[in-house]
Parts: C-alpha cells; sequence; structure tokens
C-alpha cells in the first residue's frame, strides 16, 4: 500500500507532499497521521530549516475524505471531536514549529484543504488554482477553518465565502489576503524553490523568533505587543546569529 504522503529533504528545505491524487489528496486518517508524524520531524530535525507543503497531481487538496466523513456519522459525538481535532491540531502544530511552513498551491484547495493552506506561513499560488469553502452545499460546517479564515479577512467576508460556499480564483484570493503570492502557473515550482532556498538560507533562530512574536501578536493590545516585541528585540540581540551577522555587516 502506497504511503499518503511523501517525504523529501534537500537543502534545508522538507517538502511534504499530498499523495493521493486519484483522490484529490483528501485528508483521510492515514494522511492526518502522517502529516503529525512529519511535522514532529520538522521540529525535531536541525537540518530542516524550511518546510514545503504541496499536493500530488492536478489539486492541492480537497478537504476530508468524504468516505470517512458519511462513515462517521454513526460515531458516537466524542469520538467524532478525537478525530476532528486530529486534523485542528494540524493546523495549531504549524502554527508552532518554529520554521515557516510554505504552502504551495495548485488546483484547488478546498474545505480542510483550504485550511491547510491558510495554516501555511506563507503561500505560492499558481494563477490558475482556487480555494474555497464548500462544506455548506454538502450539509456541513467548515468548522475549524473558520478560526484560520476568520484571522485572514473581515467578518462580513469570512460569513460570504462559508455561507455560500463560492469558489474563489487566486488573483482575487490574494486581493483578498487568502494566499501570499501568486504566480503565473508554469513559474510556481521555480518561485517556490526560490522563496524555499532563501528562507532556508536565514537564520534558523531570527525565523523562529519573528513567526513566535508575529503569531503571539492575534488579540494582543498595542502596548502589550509593543512591550512583547522589546522582549524579542533583547532576546534576538544576544543571540550568536545576530552578532554574526551584524559583524559581517559592517565588516569586523
Amino acid at each position: 500500500m502506497s504511503q499518503p504522503l511523501g517525504t523529501a529533504l534537500e537543502g534545508g528545505v522538507l517538502t511534504l507532499t499530498l499523495d493521493r491524487p486519484e483522490r484529490r489528496n483528501a485528508l483521510s486518517r492515514s494522511l492526518v497521521e502522517a502529516l503529525h508524524q512529519a511535522l514532529e520531524r520538522a521540529d525535531l530535525d536541525a537540518a530542516v530549516r524550511v518546510v514545503a507543503l504541496r499536493g500530488a497531481g492536478k489539486d492541492f487538496c480537497a478537504g476530508a475524505d468524504l468516505d470517512e466523513l458519511l462513515a462517521s456519522a454513526d460515531k458516537a459525538l466524542d469520538e467524532n471531536e478525537r478525530e476532528a481535532l486530529q486534523l485542528g491540531r494540524i493546523f495549531e502544530r504549524i502554527r508552532a514549529l518554529p520554521k515557516p511552513v510554505v504552502g504551495i498551491i495548485q488546483g484547488r484547495a478546498l474545505a480542510g484543504g483550504a485550511g491547510l493552506a491558510l495554516a501555511c506561513d506563507l503561500t505560492v499560488a499558481a494563477d490558475n488554482s482556487a480555494i474555497g469553502f464548500p462544506e455548506i452545499q454538502r450539509g456541513f460546517v467548515p468548522a475549524m477553518v473558520m478560526t484560520l479564515l476568520r484571522r485572514a479577512v473581515p467578518e462580513k467576508l469570512a460569513f460570504d465565502l462559508v455561507a455560500t460556499g463560492r469558489m474563489v480564483g487566486a488573483k482575487e484570493a490574494s486581493a483578498l489576503g487568502l494566499f501570499s503570492r501568486v504566480v503565473p502557473a508554469g513559474d510556481t515550482d521555480r518561485t517556490a524553490r526560490e522563496l524555499l532556498d532563501a528562507l532556508a538560507g536565514f537564520s534558523a533562530t531570527a525565523m523562529g523568533l519573528t513567526k513566535r512574536l508575529l503569531y503571539q501578536l492575534d488579540g494582543t493590545g498595542f502596548a502589550e505587543g509593543i512591550a512583547l516585541g522589546a522582549r524579542v528585540n533583547a532576546a534576538a540581540r544576544s543571540t550568536p546569529d545576530f552578532r554574526a551577522a551584524v559583524a559581517g555587516f559592517l565588516g569586523k
């Protein structure tokens, strides 16, 4: 039986490939578990400087595996909640990882797949790709992904997207803040590789502090945010990476 997640480490970049193209990379239980294991490796392995997340075939990810989802209708409430949290913890794990995660989006990113794209710190999306939250059209709720969506767009726009389930093309998604970069489809891999290589070349310490501070500022008051920034600023000054980089810039 083939593995649902491909992994490859090269030049500090750990590439994770959702590898169920026949099911549009739907998030089965085995794929979710494989993602947990891969993200744990990314956290613990010092050779990993940045993570790339992509899908095999035409689409990035179609969301939950519908066969498994339908079968869950007969399960107990607490069992379904535990299973849902397994996917939700992936979103949390990406945010908590002290290394940048870059989503490379081709085709469609839907439902839980849209959540994966939004959980990534950066996205490089092909200009013919699209994102959407079609759960309402299937009598379902875009429940956990709404936490990510609500942080990305204003509430009326968020409700528009989840209440209609409409698909949003890459250029509109970029304008709305759902994708960070949109490039011609033929340039997606090259652009993503350049970005990944650049991120892998930066100070791992500075990158980790930057990412953590960015997400800690969610819901933080202005003065509290400044104080938090001052603490991170002070910590960053004491790191070997900072000393070496500034001394090198000054030619000392």
